[in-house]
């Protein structure tokens, strides 16, 4: 299993394209440096009316497949 911590800010019209399903993947750097890539599907339930704003950890199994993705304080 892997983890992964990073940050994220972005306005509600920077989400739209990622609520609306226009926008297939988001990609984040870590806060190790390492850039990540995940579909965007899995964010959209952390989208408010000011978009999205916090910090979040990203767990893949051995094979990089998606296991969870949630929002820590």
């Amino acid at each position: 299993m892997k983890e992964y911590f990073f940050y994220m800010e972005l306005t509600h019209e920077q989400c739209l394209g990622y609520y609306d399903g226009s926008i297939k993947h988001i990609q984040v750097v870590e806060d190790a440096g390492k850039s990540i890539r995940f579909p965007a599907s899995h964010i959209r339930r952390f989208i408010t009316a000011i978009g999205i704003r916090g910090r979040f950890r990203l767990i893949l199994d051995a094979d990089n497949r998606f296991i969870s993705l949630e929002k820590v304080i």
